[in-house]
């Protein structure tokens, strides 16, 4: 009899995601086993039960999995479990705290599927504004589009010295350039705007981060996508099921992104990160880069 299928759910928070536990035994996985409150130091430990109670071969059919909602400390978790292998006891580990890894890959795989489809171009060279960029969607989004070669700022609506503390942090964690806009004050939003090629939406359900009136300034813009399935949309004109919608802006140009469109995505990416540990022959080690290389399938530009 072929041992089952088991992958552990380790998160810091209270409770382990419900979307996440529904994700893995959809992908497959046969027991699935949430493990809440973990400590960062606690993860070695919890590693190397799985590692060691199973042998090389058993290994094989399990898997870890990296939850939460700080992603700082996800990732910090994520290091902690691969650094806790004893090689040949290895076992595959996915790391998307609060979904974010998934959706932000998602967000911006759709966002260069326009920019290919309609614009004949990629995120190279391009001003990419994050509205909400100091949670962790819009965090992860930025890094994604500044490694791929974008000029990116995170939006400062509010707060600009939170803003500068979440862009230097992400700059030097992950090794990129990541700027701060100032949009404070209205004359410095339009400033911003009129520089965009790209605006993510991505701040809390049901805020509305970008108006009629803030669109119609919008003189380079390319590619607007949001986040927000929750009314008011994050940017007005865009629709939940939008995929490439044509959006009134003062480019002319604008397509827009749903967040039921990424959503599709974001889905199917988080399916197959499981499925792809589930199908491994060596240990895997997923995190935000796996994440967009997945998601990059999905909407047929890999």
């Amino acid at each position: 009899m072929e041992k089952p299928f088991i992958l552990h759910m380790l998160t810091p928070m209270a409770q382990m995601s419900p979307f996440d536990v529904n994700m893995a035994c959809d992908a497959g996985y046969n027991v699935v086993v949430p493990y809440t409150n973990v400590e960062l130091a606690q993860v070695a430990a919890l590693t190397q039960d799985a590692i060691f109670s199973r042998g090389p071969t058993g290994a094989k059919r399990t898997g870890i999995f990296i939850g939460g909602r700080d992603s700082v400390l996800a990732a910090d978790m994520f290091e902690a479990a691969r650094k806790a292998m004893v090689p040949p006891f290895e076992v595959s580990v996915f790391v998307d705290p609060s979904g974010a890894f998934t959706t932000a890959a998602a967000m911006m795989a759709c966002v260069e599927r326009q920019l290919k489809k309609i614009h004949g171009t990629t995120l190279s060279g391009k001003n990419v504004s994050v509205f909400g960029g100091t949670g962790p969607v819009g965090a992860a989004a930025a890094v994604l589009a500044a490694q791929a070669g974008a000029n990116v700022g995170l939006v400062a609506r509010e707060d600009i010295s939170r803003t500068q503390r979440a862009a230097a942090a992400l700059s030097q964690r992950h090794a990129v350039t990541v700027g701060v806009l100032d949009a404070t004050q209205q004359k410095a939003r339009t400033a911003v705007l009129r520089k965009s090629d790209i605006v993510l939406a991505t701040a809390k359900a049901g805020v509305c981060v970008l108006r009629k009136d803030d669109l119609k300034v919008a003189e380079r813009l390319m590619v607007a996508a949001d986040v927000n399935a929750v009314p008011p949309s994050g940017i007005d004109g865009v629709g939940v099921m939008d995929d490439g919608v044509a959006l009134k802006a003062g480019s002319g140009r604008a397509m827009g992104i749903g967040a039921l469109a990424i959503g599709n995505i974001k889905y199917q990416t988080e399916k197959g990160m499981f499925e792809i540990m589930l199908q491994a022959e060596k240990a895997r080690y997923l995190d935000l880069r796996d994440a967009l290389a997945a998601a990059r399938k999905h909407v047929g530009i890999a």
